[in-house]
């Protein structure tokens, strides 16, 4: 076997070495907010092979996407050298295995480096990694690291996070943190920083803005070469109503009203996330109270985790897939809620661009964001329209990543709250109807005639899903 001095037949460019000088000082979290070209995933991947070497344990490479992890790293070539990046950072030599169905390799060392995607957090429970490299991290779902960093904190093992910006997302609010903490490295390379030739910033210029045009052509110039956070996500759909919201003060509030019934909005997920929204409506209002998100549960988990808020539930609504009969237990998903004790309520059929501009209105409107949906809101904020590269322009439909969940339950959300009809304190009903008798042997009831025929058009309604 011959000697291969590692890292191989490279080294850090001299912006670079901060970052790894922190590393080998022993500091296990990196936030390198560097920009487009600075070569972010070239030095994440030496640094992971060389660590691999150094402490034997599972080491995963990231991607936002793991469908995309296949043209981005694993077949992935070096313009500059012609041959693959992952042979030119794990040479033959020192390798043992190379599965290239499950994009994996195990080294002679004992070591096994594989890429896994965002997408899933649920797939990345199991066997932990001892080192992580989040690439893209900005595009990526932040529910990964969630599951990740506790068993990381326990086997005291270290994570990367390289990205640029994509507006003030979580990225932005890591790094507020980060900045903060001795126990990170954080930084923020702009081109001014690594003199990158600004000659090459210009031609990309001129590039995006006969593509996107000359404003959102700046934009993004400024957020992949310049770092900065302000730039909104391209093709976003909600970005500018959200932020419109922001600037009237309509956002990051406490609204719980215990004397309001409290509506739901489900995006019922099985291989995705499973959103819920939490809303009530006063007058001609919508008041968003909470949200609940996650993935790998079932429906009686997400029920139970609502039922330990302190709210009074009205209607669940779902879409017109809950309708659908689960194979495994040959029950719809709308059966197995009402058996649960919930009232699902199917959302009015509508087609994907009625509500988005549905979704727009709302927030657009006299709409209150409680400061528990903050997650949920940076989500939409990025959900965007997917873009053909061939013919430069956007395609008629969203992009689906792990955002499009959130905006799915919140544009069924904004189809739902207008049906409900306003209630306030004085005119809420009881829940259950109450016969009583009076001294005189007269039949009392706290419902009206009406009030009963109108329960039993409910109950017949509800029967016939």
């Amino acid at each position: 076997m011959p000697d291969i001095n590692l890292p191989n037949n490279w080294q850090c460019r001299p912006y670079q070495e901060k970052a790894w000088e922190a590393w080998e000082r022993g500091v296990k979290r990196q936030l390198l907010i560097w920009h487009r070209r600075a070569g972010k995933d070239d030095y994440a991947l030496h640094k992971t092979c060389v660590a691999a070497h150094m402490r034997i344990g599972n080491y995963w490479h990231c991607l936002p996407k793991y469908e995309q992890a296949r043209k981005a790293i694993w077949e992935a070539i070096n313009p500059h050298s012609g041959l693959r990046r992952i042979n030119e950072v794990f040479p033959e030599a020192i390798r043992k295995r190379t599965d290239n169905t499950s994009m994996l390799i195990e080294l002679r060392c004992g070591s096994i480096w594989r890429i896994v995607g965002s997408d899933n957090p649920d797939s990345l429970v199991g066997a932990p990694p001892v080192g992580i490299v989040f690439s893209e991290w900005a595009l990526s779902n932040p529910s990964a690291w969630a599951y990740l960093a506790p068993a990381l904190a326990e086997n005291g093992g270290w994570a990367d996070f390289i990205t640029t910006p994509r507006g003030k997302n979580h990225v932005y609010a890591m790094y507020q943190m980060a900045k903060k903490n001795p126990s990170w490295f954080a930084e923020i390379l702009s081109v001014n920083e690594t003199g990158f030739p600004l000659d090459r910033v210009e031609e990309q210029r001129l590039e995006y803005h006969s593509i996107y045009g000359e404003e959102v052509g700046n934009s993004l110039i400024d957020q992949e070469y310049f770092c900065s956070f302000n730039a909104a996500t391209l093709g976003s759909y909600y970005g500018k109503s959200i932020e419109r919201a922001e600037a009237n003060n309509r956002l990051g509030l406490s609204l719980h009203d215990p004397a309001l019934p409290v509506y739901t909005a489900w995006d019922l997920g099985i291989s995705d996330q499973t959103v819920i929204w939490c809303f009530q409506v006063s007058s001609d209002q919508i008041r968003v109270i909470d949200l609940i998100y996650g993935t790998g549960k079932n429906l009686g988990q997400y029920v139970n985790e609502l039922n330990g808020k302190p709210y009074n539930y009205a209607d669940d609504f779902v879409p017109h897939d809950a309708r659908v009969r689960d194979l495994g237990t040959g029950r719809t998903r709308l059966e197995t809620l009402k058996s649960l004790g919930r009232k699902p309520r199917l959302v009015v059929r509508h087609s994907v661009e009625d509500g988005i501009n549905a979704l727009r209105v709302t927030i657009e409107g006299n709409s209150l964001w409680d400061k528990n949906c903050d997650h949920g809101l940076e989500a939409m904020k990025q959900y965007h329209a997917e873009w053909d590269d061939e013919r430069k322009m956007f395609k008629d439909k969203p992009y689906h990543d792990w955002t499009s969940d959130f905006a799915d339950a919140a544009r069924y959300m904004a189809l739902a709250w207008r049906e409900v009809k306003a209630v306030t304190p004085k005119q809420q009903r009881p829940k259950e109807l109450k016969i009583m008798a009076s001294d005189t042997g007269e039949i009392i009831s706290n419902y009206s005639v009406l009030d009963i025929l109108a329960a039993k058009k409910r109950r017949q309604s509800a029967e016939r899903y």
